[in-house]
């Protein structure tokens, strides 16, 4: 329970105007028990119905028909749709009913699970999530696991792309509005020494300054960075970096320029080209609809010319689309 507690209390704060669901009203845990359980009775199981309970209601209440569907039957509501429930489809339900910050956690632990890891999961969330969200995962994956983060992202990765996840997994960030226009300069003109001017690359300079200024004044580096350098800070970074330390180092730039953009950005690669990077599809689909999902629906129409909603349906199929087409909440 203590797992849940912090994780709400972060996602009960992130809850406002600019996600797809929104609380249900005249909301009745024990009537969307019953609703569920007559979903999963018999032989077969009605989806729809489970779709209309579990994605139509928030993160919040849905912990509470969780408590009472437990309370009720007397075993776990993830438990029996498990039991009922397979593949993709099966995935986002159980995602929707974690709380959002252990959602984290499993993800994270799930990146550097086996052989080979999902360097794209690591980034995503360590360089997305606010500075208490990184310090509740923290909290949450040493309770979950008895192993700290940090100790995981070392045994799983190395050399500078090891050093940037367990700098911005330390959730040291600045987290004032401050800008200090002299400090921004100076960072502006480190970062370009460090890089463009020199052979070769500090690639522990553009780690301090992305990793643990605040976004204000990241703003304001990269527009005196570009006034220095002509080129903007993405472009050096390409230029001088590779590999999955480069796409780190972007996912910071992106984040802080507009989230929703990044976000559209992971979506619309999700999809793109053969086949379906599923993994991130849903878990940026869960993570995101009560956040800014009207926000990522708006850019990705702004970058690509065609609604998430469209890619969504022509990507997915069966009862998988219709939960990602609900989160998404509908067409632009």
């Amino acid at each position: 329970m203590q797992i849940l507690a912090v994780s709400l209390r972060g996602k009960l704060l992130k809850i406002g105007t600019k996600g797809t669901i929104k609380p249900f009203s005249n909301f009745n845990a024990a009537e969307d028990v019953e609703k569920l359980r007559k979903a999963m009775k018999g032989i077969g199981t009605n989806e729809d119905n489970v779709i209309d309970v579990i994605a139509n209601r928030t993160l919040a209440q849905r912990q509470e028909i969780k408590t009472a569907y437990k309370a009720s039957v007397g075993k776990d509501l993830e438990d029996d749709l498990k039991s009922e429930l397979t593949g993709h489809f099966e995935t986002v339900i159980i995602g929707l009913l974690t709380s959002s910050i252990l959602y984290d956690v499993q993800e994270l632990k799930k990146a550097m699970k086996g052989a080979g890891t999902d360097e794209g999961c690591l980034i995503e969330i360590l360089a997305s999530r606010s500075t208490k969200d990184i310090h509740d995962i923290n909290t949450n994956y040493i309770l979950k696991y008895g192993k700290s983060l940090e100790d995981d992202i070392c045994s799983d990765t190395s050399f500078m792309f090891q050093r940037v996840l367990v700098s911005m997994a330390a959730g040291g960030r600045d987290q004032s509005d401050n800008v200090n226009d002299d400090l921004a300069k100076q960072d502006a003109k480190d970062l370009y020494e460090a890089g463009e001017k020199k052979v070769g690359t500090d690639e522990v300079k553009f780690l301090t300054v992305l990793c643990t200024r605040n976004r204000k004044h990241l703003l304001k580096v990269f527009d005196e960075y570009k006034k220095i350098s002509k080129k903007d800070i993405e472009a050096s970074i390409k230029s001088e970096m590779s590999g999955n330390f480069e796409d780190a180092l972007l996912a910071i730039v992106k984040c802080t320029r507009s989230k929703p953009g990044y976000f559209a950005e992971r979506l619309y690669k999700s999809m793109k080209g053969l086949g379906t990077d599923d993994s991130t599809l849903i878990r940026v689909m869960v993570s995101r609809c009560e956040v800014d999902m009207l926000e990522i629906r708006s850019e990705f129409k702004k970058m690509y010319g065609k609604s998430l909603y469209s890619f969504i349906k022509g990507d997915t199929s069966g009862d998988y689309r219709k939960v990602l087409l609900k989160l998404c909440g509908g067409e632009d």
